[in-house]
């Protein structure tokens, strides 16, 4: 038993490192088993085919980073922070995981739109990680509970999921060009302020 798991879990970690070494289309079984040290056949045993082995290894990715952002807000008494200083906070890590061992798997996120057509299994794997990310950015940014304002959380999360999206695809086609957390944190209050009628006028 105990070495099934250990067997599950080289499996995963290789699967990760090849997303970030090759990305999600260029990795074959074969290079998932010569990176986890874990036979062909235990890939089918454990997870039933390769692209099931890889859509974990990247769900296990983005839960991962949402645990990693919640404990240095934690940490930090970021929690308690303005919602706009809690985005920027947010933001500021992500942005730094772009350039980081990460940036691998930011970019087999990326890579699977295109497989994503015609393919009902990943299609439904990336609604179901849109729509667990929804609520936990609404919760992560804005402090709300999905479980007692579940409505919200869902409205709210997918802006701000939609929003996240934008400044992957922005970071990865021109990062020169890309805006800071700064610069995004006062985009969204310039936005906030005009949709509310609020927007300083000039002197």
């Amino acid at each position: 038993m105990l070495l099934a798991m250990g067997n599950r879990e080289a499996l995963l970690a290789g699967a990760k490192r090849c997303l970030i070494e090759k990305g999600y289309a260029r990795t074959t079984a074969r290079d998932i088993a010569a990176a986890s040290g874990v036979s062909l056949a235990a890939i089918g045993y454990h997870f039933g085919s390769k692209d099931a082995l890889m859509n974990e290894a990247i769900y296990e990715f983005v839960g991962d980073w949402s645990q990693e952002v919640e404990r240095a807000l934690g940490a930090e008494g970021a929690l308690d922070a303005e919602p706009l200083q809690r985005f920027e906070s947010i933001m500021e890590r992500t942005i730094e995981s772009f350039r980081g061992p990460a940036r691998g798997l930011w970019a087999a996120q990326l890579e699977l739109l295109s497989p994503m057509e015609g393919n009902e299994e990943l299609r439904t794997f990336l609604a179901r990680i849109q729509r667990e990310a929804a609520g936990g950015l609404a919760e992560f940014f804005l402090g709300i509970d999905p479980a007692q304002d579940p409505e919200a959380a869902r409205t709210a999360g997918s802006v701000l999921h939609a929003l996240f999206i934008g400044v992957i695809v922005k970071w990865f086609m021109d990062p020169e060009q890309a805006l800071s957390a700064g610069e995004l944190t006062e985009g969204l209050r310039i936005i906030a302020e005009h949709m509310t009628g609020t927007a300083r006028q000039d002197a």
